[in-house]
């Protein structure tokens, strides 16, 4: 990914739980997430790393650029907290196209989204254990009819607490409300050509992908080159094991589908 420098701030998005910006560079106006933010780094690597799975299936997802911030960022806005979150943020962090015109998915356009495309969406989510796509929160921007996921970073959930990752934990239940399980009847037909795309090597290129400066912050004080490849290896090795046949995300997919079916 390519850098760019900071300018300046242009507004805070305070709707965001995690307070993201919208920051001026010489590459245009970027939304970007803090490193200074509640979950710090981990954050960024779900974002990163959904991101690039994302694109490797077929989906859209804005631009990446890494956004680097230092002192002589401009910031008008007075708030303290905005404040002291930009000095804890000074580093690289990670911006993405601004999506000038787009609007968030409403409640009554949920239908409006192909069957195909919602079963793509919801499989990858399942993939990644996004519990972030709601009907309260849907994170599904609209823009000339086109379809863009954002705000990943509640994936991944594994990563906070390596400690009690397990041969086994790959493979556990993972249940979560998705936006667009009812419209996602394809399922079945799209597995089998969405887990052809992930292949072990282009998984491992996606891994890649994630900046050291987003990894290092969560290793071990003193770690060394050799556990940051291990990380990376773990994180490779946890999506491997989803992917592998039987997908038991799946299997939970269609079973809450059909629980749904008879309920309704």
């Amino acid at each position: 990914m390519q850098t760019v420098r900071g300018l300046e701030v242009e507004w805070p998005v305070w709707t965001g739980s995690s307070l993201p910006i919208v920051v001026r560079t010489a590459a245009g106006r970027l939304f970007t997430k803090l490193r200074g933010a509640a979950q710090g780094t981990a954050q960024l690597i779900a974002e990163v790393l959904v991101a690039e799975l994302a694109e490797r299936i077929g989906l859209r997802v804005p631009m990446r650029t890494l956004v680097s911030l230092d002192h002589s960022l401009i910031c008008r806005d007075p708030n303290a907290e905005l404040a002291d979150l930009l000095v804890a943020s000074r580093g690289v962090n990670l911006g993405f196209e601004f999506l000038d015109g787009a609007k968030p998915l409403g409640p009554d356009q949920v239908k409006t989204i192909d069957e195909d495309l919602a079963s793509q969406i919801v499989w990858l989510d399942a993939l990644v254990q996004n519990v972030d796509r709601t009907a309260h929160n849907p994170n599904i921007l609209i823009r000339d009819r086109e379809v863009w996921l954002i705000d990943h970073g509640a994936a991944l959930p594994f990563q906070y607490n390596w400690a009690t990752v397990s041969e086994q934990s790959p493979r556990q239940p993972f249940r979560f409300s998705h936006l667009l399980l009812e419209r996602a009847s394809c399922l079945e037909r799209q597995d089998v050509r969405l887990a052809e795309k992930l292949s072990r090597e282009t998984l491992q290129e996606a891994v890649d992908v994630i900046p050291d400066s987003f990894l290092t912050p969560l290793l071990p004080p003193g770690s060394g080159p050799d556990f940051l490849r291990r990380r990376r290896a773990a994180y490779h090795t946890f999506l491997w094991k989803r992917l592998k046949p039987p997908r038991r995300f799946l299997g939970d997919l269609l079973r809450k589908q059909a629980s749904a079916r008879t309920a309704g």
